[in-house]
């Protein structure tokens, strides 16, 4: 699962000057060469940009898109079970390659990829209210590879399938539940065994249920951007 750097901020409140650095973080995402999934138009709440990961050449590998409430970096015992979010990861499927800079080769992009990202997001959402902040890198550390390797493992008896629409068509996503939320992932559109063509989508959330989401290509993401 290939490693990319990110652009963006964790939505516009991570920024000092709010809209106009949600302004800025769009740009990150009309340079993708390949469409960006959200949730259909089924959600009638509020919808927010979060971050986009770039490879080694600045080319864009993956983003993700908020739905909700913005979750908060660390929630308290009193508001952690009320915020309720879904937060849908779109990564372009990608074959084995070189890099642009020609100094080595990226990892194809799969389903993994995209369940790795929304596992690893998802912990960095919600991590235990109670936990006190010098054990949190540790904490991280630890479930971080939990879900890495679960990721690598979508065959495994953790997860299960779970039947949603995107686009209106019936897709399998594997799908997962733990105590600090759900996650999934499936592809969408042609991809071939190499990981080349189409997209993954990975999704994550908690306080809103997976059962009845439907996703769809995002027409114009300025969408996301608040007026």
């Amino acid at each position: 699962m290939e490693t990319t750097s990110r652009v963006g901020a964790q939505g516009a409140a991570g920024t000092a000057d709010g809209v106009s650095g949600a302004r800025r973080t769009v740009e990150g995402y009309l340079r993708a060469t390949f469409p960006w999934y959200g949730l259909d138009d089924a959600f009638t709440g509020p919808r927010w940009l979060m971050q986009v990961g770039t490879a080694a050449d600045g080319t864009v590998q993956h983003g993700s898109t908020g739905h909700g409430e913005e979750p908060s970096i660390r929630p308290d015992a009193s508001g952690a079970e009320k915020e309720r979010f879904a937060a849908v990861v779109t990564v372009v499927a990608s074959p084995v390659r070189h890099s642009g800079d020609g100094t080595g080769v990226l990892d194809a992009t799969t389903v993994s990829s995209a369940a790795w990202l929304a596992g690893s997001a998802l912990l960095q959402s919600t991590w235990p209210a109670q936990l006190d902040h010098t054990l949190r890198d540790d904490w991280l550390d630890q479930q971080t590879e939990t879900a890495f390797e679960l990721a690598d493992d979508l065959e495994g008896s953790a997860w299960s399938v779970l039947s949603l629409p995107v686009d209106g068509v019936p897709t399998p996503f594997h799908y997962r539940e733990s105590e600090f939320g759900w996650v999934l992932a499936g592809s969408t559109g042609p991809t071939d065994p190499a990981g080349g063509g189409g997209v993954h989508i990975g999704a994550y959330g908690r306080g809103m249920s997976a059962y009845g989401l439907g996703f769809s290509v995002i027409e114009d993401i300025n969408s996301y951007v608040p007026q």
